[in-house]
């Protein structure tokens, strides 16, 4: 077990890490209506009220605690 750990300490100090790949399992490759079934779940499900407020009174504490 040590000498595998070794081993394995040696290769990986030796590997750059822009040339490391890791293995995906892609199940489905449509990026883009993923992204459209995304923003419809979060427009259906009323979640842009909530950023929407969420903002309007983010921006509205900001201004009335800033000193300036």
């Amino acid at each position: 077990m040590s000498y595998c750990h070794d081993t394995l300490g040696v290769l990986s100090s030796h590997l750059n890490l822009d040339w490391l790949v890791l293995a995906q399992t892609i199940e489905d490759p449509d990026l883009l209506g993923q992204i459209q079934d995304t923003w419809n779940n979060f427009v259906k499900s009323g979640q842009i009220w909530a950023l929407l407020i969420g903002i309007v009174i983010g921006y509205f504490f900001r201004n009335f605690t800033s000193f300036g």
